[in-house]
């Protein structure tokens, strides 16, 4: 095993270094819960790497959502270079789940579109589980929907080495069992093609291809190469293609789960037709008989997920195997793996929700014959079988709820920020008069040419607020849900570039947004009772004004709130604790200072310029005042603007999608057609 060494030119500071130590101690004592209660802007990421190079395990991140575990898996990239660190999220851009609507008689049926770069991911961080033991795996709630069981995935592989001989033909039937498709013309991600003496398969989980040279059957050669460029990277002693699909099964498992298919369906029909369900059993029926066909022909078929329990031979009820299945177990003295919960505080909440949402939509698909019973335990997992599955466990949260609290054995603060800055101040003034207060405050924040943040309750109260202050000449903008993702991140840019100086939201501005700029927070009606004015809100909200020296946050309300007071209280002791800390070692705090491109904490590689130069390199191939000219250039530049919305890269597409609209403007009334449905989802919200 290749030991985790975190590559950094930082060391721990502040409390971080007693925090590693106590946590770890604790991982090596065998404590199955322990809880990091961290400040924003404390480090608590590269205190969770110092931990993993200090206890030498196997390691899953679980994160709340994609941008946040995106942001993640980039920092732990950037500790752990030597070691593999891989990311496992849900691979859908859209997915419409298969439902039926009893009161409208509405069935819908499954919609998904499918991120390949994701899907290959999700793949690669299995196949690196079963190879090697210094991984680390970023994930978000979607490591506890089912995947085949690990000996099953391990056993299906396709191996071949240098001098073998082999039988081709067979091994690309087993390259097809695997789930590869054979194309001869173009070699794609996820298949292969044979050209005389020369096989070439282009694993789904990897980014290179491999040549297979062959002497009739015998392996001559054997190189892996870039398959866009064809340069030829290393010579290989030895291959193994792990499946192209995370769900996959033996042709003999798949035949032997025939039997107790048919025997379900053959059960659930007469049910069915003894409760008067006739259309129903009818339905049913025929269903599942072209599914069964098309398993016993082909090996797979649509949907073959909702049959997992069968195939994979577990009994109504019992849990599947996940992502957490394929990490080591700590049995016998073993040391198994360790897992962090990041954001704990919402992220243990979503699991424990998963499965009921997921239990509802699907009991109502097998009430109304679209679905066998089995389908019920294509699941994810229950909270018990979630905690079950782990071994040693940290809570990662400013604001540990009191599950998290209850269950650790060892609760480790880290309270001091690397720069020294402090938790921002907090007054809390009376909502009366409440505007003249606000703008008063803006103004000064202004002329310092800091930024600030107002949190309202309601998006109408949003975007009233907006106006009323666009029309006192203040430079402001509002978020809410309703505004596109793309639309986010360019607000959030342009708030972070001074384009504007004021943004006001509801809650998209608590865990996870990194503002430094922003100096000053006002809190509307910060007395209602409500998830949005809960202690764990207002403690994540003030978190927001604490990257800058400056920050100052005001509470407007009539009254005191228990919420307002503990979160004033908890707020003013660590600003004590913090204050001691900066006098004892002569700290003066620093506002932090971080890069406006890391919005979302990504580098971007080339910037709008280059962008722009790509949009005019395509302009100049078409003339745009032909009208099917027109539509090839808006097709092509659609391409280039989904795939930048694919790798993040939000304000390429973004430019891309203007200069759309643009072309559209342009020439006659049948070349002015809206977007496709991929392309509309980019659209800019309406102000």
């Amino acid at each position: 095993m290749r030991p985790f060494e975190v590559v950094s030119p930082f060391q721990p500071a502040g409390d971080q270094g007693e925090a590693i130590a106590a946590l770890a101690a604790g991982i090596r004592a065998g404590d199955k819960y322990q809880c990091l209660q961290g400040v924003t802007g404390s480090g608590k990421t590269f205190t969770m790497a110092k931990i993993i190079e200090a206890v030498q395990m196997p390691t899953l991140i679980v994160s709340h959502n994609k941008t946040l575990a995106a942001q993640l898996y980039r920092e732990f990239k950037g500790f752990f270079p030597h070691n593999a660190v891989e990311y496992f999220v849900s691979y859908y851009d859209y997915y419409q789940p298969e439902a039926y609507v009893a009161s409208r008689d509405l069935y819908i049926e499954k919609d998904a579109s499918i991120n390949d770069e994701i899907e290959r991911m999700r793949l690669s961080a299995t196949r690196s589980l079963l190879e090697r033991e210094d991984v680390i795996i970023v994930a978000t709630v979607s490591c506890i929907y089912g995947l085949a069981t690990p000996e099953v995935y391990r056993k299906m592989t396709a191996t071949f080495a240098k001098g073998d001989r082999i039988d081709v033909e067979g091994l690309m039937r087993r390259f097809i069992e695997l789930q590869y498709e054979r194309n001869d013309a173009v070699l794609e991600r996820g298949s292969f093609r044979r050209r005389g003496d020369t096989l070439e398969i282009y694993p789904a989980y990897l980014e290179e291809a491999y040549r297979v040279d062959l002497d009739w059957d015998r392996v001559e050669r054997i190189r892996r190469y870039d398959p866009v460029s064809g340069h030829y990277l290393d010579d290989l002693d030895r291959a193994m293609i792990y499946p192209a699909k995370q769900f996959v099964m033996p042709a003999d498992m798949v035949r032997s789960a025939l039997g107790s298919i048919k025997d379900e369906l053959a059960e659930r029909y007469e049910a069915l037709k003894s409760s008067g369900k006739n259309l129903e059993a009818e339905r049913l029926k025929t269903r599942v008989e072209y599914d069964i066909e098309m398993l016993t022909e082909m090996g797979y078929c649509p949907g073959i997920e909702n049959y997992s329990a069968p195939l994979a031979g577990r009994k109504p009820g019992e849990p599947p195997d996940t992502l957490i299945d394929y990490l080591p177990k700590g049995r016998q003295g073993a040391a198994g793996h360790l897992t962090f919960i990041d954001e704990s505080h919402v992220t243990l909440p979503q699991i424990g929700a998963m499965y009921a949402g997921d239990r509802s939509r699907k009991q109502s698909l097998v009430d109304y014959g679209f679905r066998l019973p089995c389908a019920l335990d294509n699941r994810p997992l229950r909270y018990d079988e979630f905690v079950e599955r782990l071994d040693q466990t940290v809570f990662v949260s400013a604001t540990p709820s009191k599950t998290e609290l209850e269950q650790s054995k060892r609760v480790v603060q880290q309270l001091i920020r690397p720069t020294g800055l402090l938790d921002p101040e907090i007054e809390v003034r009376s909502a009366e008069g409440q505007m003249e207060d606000i703008y008063g405050e803006l103004r000064g924040r202004i002329k310092r040419g800091e930024r600030s943040l107002i949190l309202t309750l309601t998006k109408k109260m949003a975007e009233d607020l907006t106006d009323y202050l666009s029309g006192l000449g203040l430079k402001v903008r509002y978020i809410h849900s309703e505004v596109e993702t793309i639309e986010r991140v360019e607000i959030l840019t342009q708030l972070r570039q001074g384009n504007f100086d004021v943004l006001v939201g509801i809650n998209l501005l608590r865990e996870g947004i990194d503002l430094p700029e922003v100096s000053f927070i006002a809190i509307l009606d910060a007395d209602k009772i409500g998830f949005l004015r809960s202690l764990t809100s207002l403690v994540q909200i003030i978190g927001r004004a604490a990257r800058n020296a400056a920050g100052k946050v005001v509470m407007y309300a009539d009254r005191m709130s228990d919420a307002m007071e503990a979160a004033i209280r908890e707020t003013n002791r660590r600003r004590e604790i913090q204050i001691a800390y900066n006098r004892q070692h002569g700290i003066t705090p620093t506002t932090v200072k971080k890069a406006i491109a890391d919005i979302l904490e990504r580098r971007i590689e080339e910037d709008q310029h280059a962008a722009a130069a790509s949009i005019e390199v395509l302009k100049r191939s078409y003339n745009i005042l032909i009208p099917d000219q027109r539509q090839k250039l808006i097709r092509a530049l659609e391409g280039e603007m989904l795939e930048h919305a694919k790798n993040l890269e939000f304000e390429k597409a973004a430019l891309i999608r203007d200069e759309i609209e643009k072309i559209k403007t342009i020439g006659e009334t049948e070349g002015k057609k809206a977007a496709p449905r991929k392309a509309r989802k980019f659209s800019r919200t309406k102000k």
